[in-house]
């Protein structure tokens, strides 16, 4: 944090009268362990930091992204250079009607040091998977997220997280895949998720089970229902969707539609692993999306905000959640099978997209572990099936029963830099879903 406000210090003193900036700042040291086999096939560690760089100038503004060395000198060398470069671009730019910069000198700091495991224990548990062919990738190490602006605005967030995302391979090729994510290693919880993806592995042993296309009960594992979740969440509720009527969700927000009371959606921003302020130089805080079926607020952006007239609230610049979280339930994790009674038991869903986008018509496959059940215990596998029903459906008229367990599912994802996204779901029970082919 230090060098980053040395930064932003410099920067403020290199500005002449009439311009602005905003400094965005990330990093990570994080360690990567690969498996194959049950047994470390490669494993490293990566410690990077970089910027982002917008200066503002009379209603022109670019932006410039900087990768920092970790030494002083040299760093402000970069950021001299990057605030040349886009000095010299600004007066190609045209005006930005929609620019809507925040004035207010806000302050933020957040860091979550709570421990994470020795990497050695990590292993020494994940080893016990002897005799089975795990695949898997782990992840953990503190990420950092700073912001800073020119009219005093100031923003840090360090949270320590790890993420082991795994899958056991049956000598048919069929596969269970699960996750392990979090804030703190809990052996017990990590054996109890380990023995339960171990279980579904010894059903993928049996003949498969065909079921014609219908209408069946089912189970959504809290991995299925993010598949779910996170296809709605692309627009759904943004603020400029539903302005120009583009949500998935535009019929809950009309009031034309409604879900089942049971599902309250949260934007949980307190608590978790995304910073409290956006790169546009707005704090965050939680944010209520839906309540108990009903649509409530919206994620707006700046530009948003200035287009139609809003207030806005911190959002992403694409106004999706990167901290959701869905009410838990009733329903005992011990008792889902026998709930179910008879019928799909499914772990992931795949490859989904919208069929009837204004409908929140989604389609999609299964995919991993899914079984059948007959009188509340597994009888088969089932193979891939494609399913094509409406959110109104799956977690409205049909849903019957949310897990009082919830699992949070953190974003796999190290595209350049790992990812801070998380939802805590909880498992659905749906009295009916549809299956086409």
């Amino acid at each position: 944090m230090n060098n980053f406000k040395a930064l932003v210090q410099w920067l403020k003193q290199a500005l002449t009268d009439k311009e602005q900036f905003h400094l965005g700042y990330a990093a990570e040291s994080s360690e990567f362990v690969r498996f194959n086999h049950a047994k470390v096939r490669q494993a490293g560690q990566v410690q990077q930091a970089s910027l982002t760089l917008k200066l503002i100038n009379e209603g022109r503004h670019a932006d410039l992204g900087i990768t920092l060395a970790g030494e002083p000198e040299l760093d402000r060398q970069r950021l001299a250079d990057g605030l040349q470069q886009l000095r010299e671009t600004l007066p190609l730019l045209p005006h930005d009607p929609y620019l809507l910069l925040n004035h207010n000198a806000w302050q933020s700091h957040n860091e979550q040091a709570r421990p994470l495991p020795d990497l050695a224990q990590v292993l020494e548990e994940i080893s016990q998977a002897h005799g089975v062919d795990l695949v898997g990738f782990y992840a953990a190490g503190p990420i950092s997220r700073g912001f800073a602006s020119s009219n005093g605005a100031f923003g840090w967030h360090q949270a320590n997280s790890f993420n082991f995302d795994f899958s056991l391979f049956h000598a048919n090729g069929e596969a269970v895949k699960a996750s392990y994510a979090g804030h703190t290693w809990n052996s017990d919880e990590f054996a109890q998720r380990f023995q339960l993806a171990r279980q579904q592995l010894e059903f993928l042993d049996r003949p498969l089970h065909t079921l014609a296309p219908g209408q069946y009960r089912a189970y959504l594992a809290p991995a299925a229902l993010e598949e779910i979740i996170s296809i709605i969440t692309w627009g759904g509720f943004s603020a400029q969707a539903i302005a120009s009527k583009g949500s998935s969700l535009q019929r809950l927000y009309a009031g034309e539609q409604s879900l089942s009371p049971l599902v309250t959606v949260d934007e949980q921003i307190s608590g978790s692993l995304s910073q409290a302020f956006s790169t546009e130089g707005y704090p965050r805080s939680d944010v209520t999306l839906i309540n108990a079926g009903k649509a409530d607020g919206q994620l707006v952006n700046s530009r948003s905000a200035a287009e139609y007239g809003l207030s806005a609230n911190g959002a992403s610049r694409d106004e999706s959640p990167s901290a959701l979280q869905m009410a838990a339930g009733t329903l005992a994790q011990a008792d889902i099978l026998k709930q179910l009674g008879t019928g799909l038991y499914i772990s992931n869903l795949w490859y989904l997209n919208y069929s009837d986008l204004p409908a929140a018509r989604l389609t999609g496959m299964t995919r991993f572990a899914t079984f059948w059940v007959e009188d509340g215990e597994i009888k088969a596998p089932v193979s891939t099936m494609r399913f094509d029903d409406s959110v109104y459906s799956l977690l409205g008229s049909q849903l019957e029963a949310l897990t009082a367990e919830r699992e949070l599912l953190l974003s796999a994802s190290t595209y350049s830099q790992r990812n801070t996204a998380s939802n805590l779901l909880p498992g659905a029970l749906v009295k009916r879903l549809t299956l086409t082919l």
